[in-house]
């Protein structure tokens, strides 16, 4: 009996420690993550995802249809403006231009047709003329001269524009052989070529691009969609700094070109084009690499700041049911935690600008190297809530 009422006291001994221990590592020992309040500069920025693009870009097609005959350039190359970058057969222009080239002589040969039949029909009339004032001949001779006349005088206007005519038609044929050679309207580089020798090229409905020419690949753009909601943050002339996937530990500057107006909508979502003007010198840089941009719209230097994560930091439910009336009023607003004497003590601040994991703070009890709890160690769910009580023992 006695081994018995042993056996059940000590288990009550334990029990009761327990729960003095387990109230105790939930209640007044908890820990905290913290971390120290520091001064330093603040970037707010915009980022945004953008091309890399030549500033100009002329594409280079034809405007006349035939077989590419000879390539002069390829990809990469550097070419000079009216460099000559390929030929199309020119055999059916050459054609044409002997064609009107006669054209023109046959028109010119009636034009000297038309000039005699004038001469000849102004000499006919002026002698009927002189007839019928001596009474030698009548009045309807004169008149059929003098139609005569105008009639050679009209079918001499005739020959000339036909003779312009035939100029103008050997005009065009000459410029259409000068089309079947591809000269480069810039200096610049091939950046692609579309054609190759023995493709036949159509120019009947539109323009066929058979190179694309960069003008200067030192100097770069970047086409950036900055969404509705950012825009009005940003300006011509800020700074900017970005990266490719090519070079990942480099980061490139550029600046703020233009804010272009019109908007573009894709799935209700609203975005405007900024342009971001770009150095290349060592040509690192290519079209079509994608950039991931960062528009620092402000910077603010040598601010208090505070962690971003302490500005989410709420103490456990348990803790605020603990807090007075007046307390709670206090701790209303935008407020950090700080540990005094080992419990969290709020102290409400006004903020600025963050850059995404520091915060400006404008106002505030709070000091350089202060130590700000960013995170509850015992409970990560102690910033919830709906935090669960502790289980109780029956």
């Amino acid at each position: 009996m006695k081994k018995k009422i042993i056996v059940i006291v000590i288990v009550a001994v334990a029990i009761i420690a327990g729960v003095f221990f387990y109230f105790k590592s939930n209640g007044k020992n908890a820990a905290y993550k913290t971390e120290k309040i520091s001064r330093g500069e603040i970037k707010s920025i915009v980022t945004a995802t953008g091309t890399v693009n030549a500033v100009t870009t002329v594409s280079v097609g034809t405007q006349v249809s035939g077989t590419i005959k000879k390539l002069f350039v390829d990809f990469n190359s550097l070419v000079k403006k009216g460099q000559l970058l390929a030929q199309i057969d020119s055999s059916t222009f050459q054609g044409q231009v002997d064609q009107a080239t006669a054209n023109l002589l046959s028109a010119k040969a009636n034009m000297e047709k038309a000039v005699v039949s004038v001469t000849d029909a102004r000499r006919t009339y002026e002698r009927s003329r002189e007839l019928f004032a001596q009474n030698f001949i009548a009045k309807s001779e004169l008149d059929a001269a003098e139609t005569s006349l105008h009639s050679a005088e009209a079918q001499q206007k005739v020959n000339q524009a036909q003779v312009e005519q035939a100029k103008a038609s050997l005009k065009i044929a000459e410029t259409n052989l000068q089309y079947t050679n591809i000269i480069s309207p810039v200096n610049g580089t091939v950046i692609s070529r579309n054609v190759d020798v023995g493709q036949t090229v159509a120019a009947s409905f539109q323009t066929p691009t058979l190179f694309s020419i960069a003008q200067d690949l030192t100097k770069m753009q970047i086409n950036t969609s900055v969404d509705e909601a950012d825009i009005g943050r940003v300006h011509t002339g800020q700074e900017v700094s970005f990266t490719v996937d090519a070079y990942p530990d480099t980061v490139f500057a550029g600046k703020v070109s233009e804010v272009r107006n019109a908007p573009t909508t894709v799935s209700n979502v609203v975005t405007y084009d900024v342009i971001i003007k770009v150095d290349n010198p060592q040509l690192k840089l290519k079209p079509g690499m994608t950039a991931n941009v960062s528009i620092t719209v402000e910077t603010r230097h040598d601010v208090l700041r505070v962690p971003n994560a302490a500005l989410r930091f709420k103490p456990a439910v348990e803790a605020e049911k603990s807090k007075t009336k007046e307390e709670k009023e206090r701790i209303k607003g935008t407020n950090v935690w700080i540990l005094e004497k080992e419990n969290p003590r709020p102290v409400q601040v006004n903020i600025g600008i963050s850059d995404g994991n520091y915060t400006e703070i404008l106002s505030g009890k709070l000091e350089t190297g202060q130590e700000i709890i960013t995170d509850n160690l015992n409970n990560k769910k102690g910033n919830s809530s709906t935090q669960r009580p502790p289980r109780r023992f029956m």
